[in-house]
């Protein structure tokens, strides 16, 4: 507590998920959506250093909703966290072991939005007395960005990112199980990916791909079998070098559309290369029927150049196109005049992708 306090205080997007919250186990069947543990996770975020107290912590909506217009989306997340149980060893009033059964928020406030601006819409929420009691005697966390926890689009990646930040900087940063505790850890239901190939490739192979892009570590994983087959799986978590750091920081700062696809390496290169070979057609189609060549011109571009206002579109990420055309008119100066045709296609595509790769997305 005195850790999320520290970076509360401190400010930014860092904030730290105690261990035993991170560590807490589904109920057989039971887990949390993708929607629901983000939602946690800014619960956690926002009550910092005072999220083992109890009384209640409030948020507004428009910090949840990111965008979204509805609110019936944060009428479900609440009622979610409300229904779902979670599990830890305990013992029983006669010290024997037993399993102890609980949600983590006992009471939720939803405001009617009945204004508007940023300040329209709060929640406000209570931790469990059996949360708030894992919060205070944890002596553990895992320091979490902020628009990593946003960025992903599978719970289960989410899930192992905050298994990885908390084991990372441990003297052996592993986690090792078998299946039965593989799933509890990821929130598996029994009777999915029941095959081991299946989980690897609509598990695993995903929750990797989206933590080594948006993580501040790599995952890698080993898996143990007894013959043919997997018995138990072994994590290893690794921090990243400073440049592939700067590349994660760069990343979760862009926008989210295209993501998947600058994880693969497919960024948005067919799409432009076919927006350019079309207009170099048209360009070719147009001169051999005396139409005169393309030129750049001095106004917007939007009107009266679809060819340039496609590229500026496909090519630069979803910036203004008049506001590329500008910097590409500063840039070339006097020589933009001379620029006709394919030749000013090329020039104009390669700006465009320049200007995308040094702004990323708006």
């Amino acid at each position: 507590m005195r850790v999320a306090a520290a970076l509360q205080a401190k400010g930014g997007d860092e904030f730290a998920k105690p261990g035993s919250i991170v560590e807490v186990k589904f109920v057989k069947g039971q887990s949390l959506s993708l929607t629901a543990s983000r939602l946690l996770a800014l619960m956690i975020l926002t009550a910092g250093g005072d999220a083992w107290e109890d009384r209640p912590h409030k948020m507004r909506k428009a910090d949840i909703r990111r965008g979204h217009k509805g609110n019936e989306r944060i009428s479900d997340m609440l009622e979610e966290l409300h229904r779902t149980l979670f599990a830890v060893d305990d013992k029983s009033w006669r010290g024997k072991k037993a399993t102890l059964r609980f949600s983590l928020i006992s009471s939720s406030r939803e405001e009617a939005e009945d204004e508007e601006g940023a300040d329209a819409g709060w929640i406000e929420w209570e931790f469990t007395p059996e949360a708030r009691k894992l919060i205070q005697e944890s002596e553990t966390y895992a320091v979490l960005n902020r628009q990593a926890v946003l960025g992903f689009r599978s719970t289960y990646a989410l899930k192992l990112y905050e298994i990885g930040a908390l084991r990372l900087h441990r003297r052996q940063s592993l986690w090792k199980g078998d299946m039965t505790a593989l799933r509890a850890l990821l929130g598996i239901a029994p009777d999915v990916y029941k095959d081991f190939a299946q989980l690897r490739r609509k598990v695993l192979e995903k929750a990797k791909a989206e933590i080594d892009q948006l993580a501040h570590f790599r995952v890698e994983w080993r898996e143990i079998r007894q013959g043919r087959t997997v018995t138990e799986i072994e994590f290893r978590f690794e921090p990243k070098d400073a440049p592939a750091q700067i590349a994660t920081v760069d990343e979760i700062g862009r926008h989210s559309a295209g993501r998947k696809a600058r994880r693969e390496d497919e960024v948005e290169t067919v799409a432009v290369e076919a927006v350019t070979q079309a207009a170099v057609a048209a360009l070719v189609s147009k001169d051999k029927a005396g139409a005169g060549e393309v030129t750049f011109p001095n106004g917007t571009i939007r009107f009266g150049s679809d060819t340039l206002a496609a590229i500026g579109r496909s090519a630069g990420g979803g910036w203004d196109i008049d506001l590329i055309a500008d910097a590409y008119r500063a840039q070339m100066g006097e020589r933009l005049a001379k620029l006709k045709g394919a030749k000013l296609i090329a020039s104009w595509t390669g700006f465009c992708e320049s200007f995308l790769a040094r702004r990323g997305r708006p």
